[in-house]
């Protein structure tokens, strides 16, 4: 046993007080990034709704590139493999609708990923047993919860196939997936918070918003996939260490 001298004292302290601050600042930083999330996905809700004043919205009553909301300076209208170009405006709106849905997926997957690996451990569920990074935790859901899963997003694309697209039994053979003249894309009646503007610009605003936030997520979803993938550890590890 060695006495303990007050160098050594005061350089515990100090260690103790910098793992303290060090655990603070992650749980604040952790805490503002859950906050940016549900903003971001509460502030594009509003675009899900359905649209009474579609009618008086250029935009959204003639569908062509150039109109289009979602073009921001600097880079304008971005389509430099010129898809749009060729496209007529049954096919745009279908590159539209694709474009919104595969966003609107993104923002809850970047949610997940984060919310899902900071309670692990902790959460209700499960008994806390799933754990490790978030593209691992499908596998570990008990059996029957997976097709619990499977059927409950089935149903929301049923739904949303039925708002937005036309019949097959209607519909000509070599036009597949064929949108509903009076659907704009993305259009499928979700504004549980009433937050959809009545004015036509301010409509058109909002959504490209949800759009940017969309794209960005995009990228911020793919990120994660592959960080994970690449070196076994969670997203929320990565900023901890």
């Amino acid at each position: 046993h060695h006495p303990t001298t007050p160098t050594a004292e005061r350089f515990r302290s100090s260690s103790h007080k910098f793992i303290s601050l060090h655990t603070a600042t992650n749980t604040q930083t952790l805490f503002t990034m859950f906050k940016l999330a549900l903003l971001s996905l509460i502030g594009s809700a509003a675009a899900f709704t359905a649209s009474p004043m579609a009618k008086t919205s250029t935009a959204m009553n003639a569908f062509s590139a150039s109109d289009l909301p979602g073009a921001l300076p600097p880079m304008g209208f971005f389509d430099p493999l010129g898809f749009a170009e060729k496209a007529d405006e049954k096919t745009l709106k279908r590159y539209r609708e694709a474009e919104v849905t595969h966003g609107r997926v993104a923002m809850l997957a970047v949610l997940g990923f984060l919310v899902g690996e900071a309670v692990e451990g902790s959460s209700f569920l499960f008994d806390a047993q799933i754990s490790g990074p978030a593209i691992t935790h499908f596998t570990q859901v008990p059996d029957g919860w997976d097709a619990l899963i499977i059927t409950f997003i089935g149903a929301a694309e049923a739904q949303r196939a039925q708002t937005g697209w036309v019949d097959p039994n209607d519909a000509s053979y070599d036009q597949p997936g064929l949108l509903k003249d009076s659907y704009y894309p993305g259009d499928i009646g979700f504004d549980p918070l009433g937050l959809k503007p009545e004015d036509p610009e301010e409509l058109n605003t909002m959504i490209t918003k949800e759009l940017q936030n969309g794209r960005l997520a995009m990228l911020a979803a793919a990120g994660f996939l592959a960080q994970e993938a690449v070196d076994g550890k969670g997203i929320l590890e990565h900023f901890s260490s």
